[in-house]
Formats: structure tokens, sequence, C-alpha cells
């Protein structure tokens, strides 16, 4: 059974920091290529970064300078790192594992990250 498990979301003021992790099981972690989306009430789910299985990266614009994303792959985990954060960061964020060879297409369950004074 595959599970995709968030954590480190949190309310944080504008300017602030937070670490996200996402936590993979179930899959051969180092094979798949992992990214962090979010979903602000009333907006469709965006793609913030993405890390692929040969450790290349892409961020969406509005993140580029501010966000890092990464993997250990010896713990079966991807990361976001998010520095000044701004109360358009506002979102669900949700982890996603996807193999472009064998189909695979994982979520997570989400977690809440609130950028708010």
């Amino acid at each position: 059974q595959v599970q995709l498990v968030e954590s480190g979301g949190g309310l944080v003021q504008p300017g602030g920091s937070l670490r996200l992790s996402c936590a993979a099981s179930g899959i051969i972690f180092s094979i798949y290529n992992m990214g962090w989306y979010r979903q602000a009430p009333g907006k469709q789910r965006e793609l913030v970064a993405a890390i692929t299985s040969g450790f290349s990266t892409d961020y969406v614009d509005s993140v580029k300078g501010r966000f890092t994303i990464s993997r250990d792959n010896a713990k079966n985990t991807v990361y976001l790192q998010m520095n000044s954060l701004k109360p358009e960061d506002t979102a669900v964020y949700y982890c996603n594992a996807k193999q472009p060879c064998f189909g695979g297409d994982y979520w997570g369950q989400g977690t809440q990250v609130t950028v708010s004074s």
C-alpha cells in the first residue's frame, strides 16, 4: 500500500520560514519524480516545485529564490524549504509521486500552510 505523509505545515508570520516533509512508503522512492503542489481556496491546484529521480529541480516563478525542494532517497523523503513566506503562499500543500514509465501517480493528504500576521 502506497502512502505519502506530509508534515511541517502550520501558521507563520509573513517573512517567516517552514519546512515541509513528505515521507513515502510502498514505492521504490528513488525512481519516482516528486512534486509539491498547493491549492488555495477558490483556486486550482498548482505545481509549486518538482524534483526528478535524477535530482533536477523546477519551480513556479512565484516561489523561485524563496523555496527549495530536495530529496533524501535513503529516508524516502522529499522536502520543501519555504523562506520569506508571503500571505499569498497560504494554501494546502500536497506531495505527489509520479513514475512516468510505469504509470504510478500518488498523492498525500495535504498539509495546511497559513501565512498571516
